[in-house]
């Protein structure tokens, strides 16, 4: 998969897919936030909550594949951080990789509880559990808690590798950019 990563830089497929996953994530986000700004009954409410649905989708098949990619070697942050940093690093991709998969999942899960089908380009996925209206509340309450728990791990993200590339002054930003 990461057949092109060189010591220095990330190749062009994880790269790809991780500048992919951010566009998801906005699309995911962006839609959820402009559905929450029209008025119920609106068509376009239910357009935008489709769309919040299959950029989930989309986020989860491709999380799969940032997995395999992430047992392959990646290239190294010069200079070396220290090792809490490291500690920290691997503790908020964990957190990131829990969120694409979760978030997902509780969804598929809270909407199978309530008795609504999953459309996914014009087949539904199975329920993986039984009608139980009590249920899909509460896995509602924990798909919506994770989602705005995600908001703060993005911008953590970022914020680190800005930290990284304008303050400390490593290749961790450089190393995930397209090559020049």
């Amino acid at each position: 998969m990461t057949r092109d990563n060189t010591p220095q830089h990330y190749g062009k497929l994880s790269i790809t897919l991780h500048w992919l996953m951010l566009a998801l994530f906005v699309g995911v986000y962006g839609c959820i936030e402009i559905k929450g700004l029209l008025p119920r009954g609106d068509n376009m409410r239910s357009l935008f909550l489709g769309l919040h649905g299959v950029f989930g989708l989309g986020i989860f098949a491709l999380v799969w594949l940032r997995l395999l990619g992430r047992l392959t070697p990646r290239p190294a942050i010069t200079p070396k951080p220290p090792a809490w940093q490291t500690g920290v690093s691997h503790l908020m991709h964990l957190a990131l990789y829990g969120l694409m998969i979760g978030t997902p999942v509780l969804a598929w899960l809270m909407l199978a509880a309530g008795g609504k089908p999953v459309p996914y380009f014009g087949f539904s996925l199975p329920a993986p559990i039984a009608l139980d209206p009590d249920l899909a509340k509460q896995l509602k309450y924990w798909h919506e808690l994770l989602g705005s728990t995600g908001y703060w791990l993005i911008g953590l993200h970022a914020a680190a590798g800005l930290f990284h590339h304008y303050y400390v002054g490593d290749n961790t930003l450089r190393r995930m950019l397209p090559k020049r």
